[in-house]
């Protein structure tokens, strides 16, 4: 099985017929079923997933095999998978946000200065959260070609240069 991405997480039941709310992670809330079948993070238990509505943040689904509120509470938290392999092709200068995690961060000198632990969107664009060599706090980048002026996913790294305002306190006090 090659590199997996999440594309959503079952957040709560919904009703008591066994329907569930998904927080998606696509571009838009129906698309988590179109790129084929959605697995645990495992990938040993497939879900077959029919949307029903849109709601804020997500979609409203019924689950094939999952007849009640309980069965639905049981899947609360369960983070839903597809294979890389099955979502389209990016174009120039667009990159899933997994494809940036674990990327080696590097300073406009060459020198690596810490790693990409994660992607954010605060509502104002992506961030990415950099663990940086020697401090305690990571380092949130706004993912913006002023502040991320090279991206290199395919020979593992980016490069960064943060403004003044990024720096902030690093927690060592």
């Amino acid at each position: 099985m090659g590199k997996r991405l999440c594309l959503g997480i079952i957040v709560a039941p919904h009703g008591v017929r066994g329907d569930v709310r998904i927080r998606t992670f696509t571009e838009r809330a129906g698309d988590i079923v179109r790129y084929g079948p959605l697995s645990d993070e495992s990938g040993k238990r497939v879900y077959d997933i029919r949307p029903i509505a849109p709601v804020k943040g997500g979609i409203r689904a019924r689950i094939a095999g999952v007849g009640d509120r309980n069965a639905a509470e049981a899947l609360r938290g369960t983070r839903l998978y597809v294979d890389r392999d099955s979502l389209p092709s990016v174009g120039d200068d667009e990159f899933y946000h997994a494809d940036l995690i674990g990327l080696d961060a590097r300073n406009t000198d060459g020198e690596t200065v810490g790693r990409v632990q994660a992607v954010f969107d605060f509502g104002a664009g992506d961030m990415l959260e950099v663990a940086l060599k020697g401090r305690k706090m990571p380092l949130l980048v706004p993912f913006t070609r002023e502040a991320v002026p090279e991206i290199a996913v395919d020979a593992g790294y980016l490069v960064i240069d943060p403004p003044p305002e990024a720096e902030g306190d690093d927690g060592r006090g």
